[in-house]
């Protein structure tokens, strides 16, 4: 039998993990089981979980509940295909997307990732207006510092500059790009932010099939806040010009900002919403398009066929584990919860603000952010998490927090105090 050690060896020998170097990767850490707000090392170590798996483990690890579900459907089926096949996990998951999303979205359409369900968003608005006889609309708006996946169409709606992807420009779709949100969720709306959509609509709108955006929350792209106000001027504005509203609720959804949805802080609803991540309660990979009827049925006009079709679209084994999972998100008081979350998570982050090195800090929702002055290097910085009892893995400026929403006070503090730490020692 071979050791962690070993184990550990092979893993740097034979595999490529995410934006890591295979000749000089960042250190990794042999999971040997987790459970709550806690993973355990293979040699025993404990580690506070500040990151929810990248933001999707949002009822913590081996929930009993999600565990029965997806062992009640084991019992029966795994995976059938979903062509010309159907079962009820799926109908039930549409059925619940369809109850707590606003009203005009009345269709929903599975696939196996956030990436994806970003290329499906996108295909559907190419496809809707070609069958409303504007062929020419194959285009896209999208302001800089977004983030919406790693395959190809989109990278092309990510920021072009600052963003991972800017290896690949020249081969990519060329969009159109605005400025991003002014930062600031209660800061007044700036109406030059809006002058420069409304001219790049104006002058183009011809081309734009339609405007994606993550909504209140530019996540990766600098866990950017701004002022949901944009969202419901930029909704009139895609309406005026003939252009779907398409929001990326991968990383904001199911409770994530303080409501169901970011969309939620809004009093308009998108054309197109992309969700997944937190979907399945961070169980297993899955991901939804939801679309209004005028875009399904325009798509469908005539016999219309959407050319998409994922080998595991609708897994039931995903489906019952998202069942589960919103079914425990139903019985928390969203508001309430969350907005207990964002106390602690402020509360303990505010000493971090006498750090020379710390710009800002900031919360809102499940979110907690330390923007640094400088960038650090990730590769140094994650033991040291490591060796303070927490998971925390921060990325360029940035040094944030999204936990759970099952975490303790307690294991907030912990986290905090772990952030303090490795700051205070970044000075010297």
């Amino acid at each position: 039998m071979k050791t962690s050690q070993e184990y550990l060896e092979l893993d740097k020998q034979l595999l490529w993990h995410p934006y890591t170097s295979m000749s000089n990767p960042s250190p990794h850490f042999l999971v040997e089981k987790a459970s709550g707000c806690e993973i355990t090392l293979s040699d025993g170590r404990t580690l506070i979980d500040g990151m929810s798996s990248w933001w999707s483990v949002i009822h913590g690890y081996n929930h009993p509940r999600i565990n029965a579900a997806i062992q009640q459907q084991l019992s029966q089926f795994s995976h059938v295909m979903f062509g010309g096949l159907t079962h009820k996990p799926a109908i039930e998951l549409a059925e619940k997307l369809i109850a707590i999303t606003p009203a005009e979205l009345q269709r929903v359409f599975f696939s196996d990732s956030g990436s994806v369900s970003v290329e499906v968003a996108l295909k559907m608005a190419i496809q809707y207006w070609n069958t409303q006889g504007k062929p020419n609309k194959q285009f896209f708006v999208t302001p800089k510092s977004g983030y919406h996946g790693d395959t190809f169409a989109a990278m092309s709606v990510c920021d072009p500059e600052n963003g991972m992807h800017n290896l690949f420009n020249a081969t990519l779709t060329q969009q159109f790009f605005v400025s991003p949100p002014p930062t600031g969720i209660h800061q007044p709306v700036k109406t030059e932010y809006l002058d420069e959509i409304r001219k790049t609509f104006k002058a183009n709108h011809q081309q734009i099939a339609g405007f994606i955006i993550e909504p209140v929350v530019q996540n990766a792209g600098g866990m950017r806040f701004y002022n949901p106000e944009y969202l419901n001027q930029i909704r009139a504005l895609c309406d005026e010009f003939d252009i779907l509203l398409i929001f990326d609720e991968i990383a904001t959804g199911f409770g994530r900002t303080g409501k169901m949805f970011a969309t939620n802080h809004t009093n308009i609803c998108p054309d197109i919403m992309c969700v997944g991540k937190a979907l399945t309660g961070g169980y297993m990979t899955l991901a939804a398009t939801l679309t209004t009827d005028k875009v399904a049925l325009g798509i469908s006009a005539n016999d219309g066929v959407f050319m998409h079709g994922p080998t595991f679209m609708g897994n039931p084994l995903a489906c019952a584990a998202a069942n589960a999972s919103l079914s425990l998100l139903g019985e928390y008081d969203i508001p309430e919860k969350i907005t207990q979350l964002e106390r602690w998570m402020k509360d303990a982050l505010i000493p971090c603000t006498q750090l020379e090195q710390v710009k800002e800090i900031r919360c809102l929702g499940g979110i907690g952010v330390v923007e640094l002055k400088n960038a650090v290097n990730l590769h140094d910085i994650q033991p040291k998490f490591v060796e303070l009892g927490v998971w925390v893995r921060p990325f360029g400026k940035l040094i944030y927090l999204m936990p759970p929403y099952i975490i303790s006070q307690a294991q907030i503090q912990t986290l905090a105090n772990a952030i303090y730490h490795i700051i205070s020692e970044e000075r010297h």
